[in-house]
């Protein structure tokens, strides 16, 4: 989520120049794994003549990742993956954080590997940005905080009227929640970042995937759960291949 710069209290002057626009964020490592710079720095972008910035905050992230992570295997093996003194250590410094100036929150939402079909609900098919870059296409969409939100809204209240499960539901309540900590004149982008790399660029090209979900959840609304569940399932199988990386060995 990109806000004004004038919002942030002049954190871009405390970052520096150099800090800005960082143009490698992500590091591969040994054996394969892929970490994030821990520097504070920010993405800065002008759009209708205003200057926009979205702060890394990367530690702010890594704690919520980490107990995120613990979360997601209760029990014995998020124990052993995060034991409960590191767990308790990230919270309390988590909530020192969180309780510290108001613009100090995650601008961030990342997931490996594939982007959540849930996130293409705060998009319009027009909003699309399809471009090259030096390394291949670059796909993003960009919108306002006042067009996205009322449009998972939307799909809170169409998925939970036709009795979707509540874990299904609540994933969007969640993107809900997390947009309402901005104001209406944020801008909000959904990146492919190195996720482009798993599509040829003809399957980018063709690549609707908020238009498939537009449609499903319009279908939804008219009652036409045939129509729906063929969109939805369209846009599904576009991203089997790279959901399926989330659980390789």
């Amino acid at each position: 989520m990109y806000v004004p710069e004038e919002r942030l209290d002049g954190y871009l002057e405390h970052v520096g120049a150099d800090h800005l626009r960082p143009p490698r964020v992500l590091t591969r490592g040994e054996y394969g794994v892929w970490y994030e710079s821990s520097r504070d720095d920010a993405f800065v972008v002008e759009r209708d003549g205003r200057r926009y910035a979205c702060p890394r905050y990367p530690r702010l992230r890594m704690l919520e990742g980490l107990i995120a992570f613990r979360n997601a295997y209760p029990g014995p093996t998020g124990s052993l993956l995060v034991p409960q003194r590191v767990a308790d250590r990230a919270v309390d410094e988590l909530d020192r954080i969180q309780s510290g100036p108001e613009t100090l929150r995650s601008h961030i939402l990342t997931s490996p590997f594939f982007v959540p079909l849930r996130w293409f609900a705060a998009f319009a098919p027009a909003e699309r940005d399809l471009t090259e870059g030096p390394e291949g296409p670059v796909v993003r969409y960009w919108t306002t905080q006042a067009q996205a939100l009322p449009r998972l809204e939307r799909a809170v209240e169409l998925l939970d009227g036709v009795g979707f499960e509540e874990t299904v539901v609540d994933q969007v309540r969640d993107v809900v929640r997390w947009l309402r900590r901005f104001r209406a004149d944020s801008v909000l982008e959904l990146d492919y970042g190195g996720v482009a790399g798993l599509f040829s660029p003809a399957e980018l090209a063709l690549d609707e995937s908020a238009a498939d979900i537009a449609a499903s959840l319009d279908a939804l609304e008219q009652g036409d759960y045939e129509t729906s569940g063929d969109y939805y399932g369209r846009v599904a199988e576009r991203w089997a291949h790279a959901q399926s990386l989330t659980y390789v060995n």
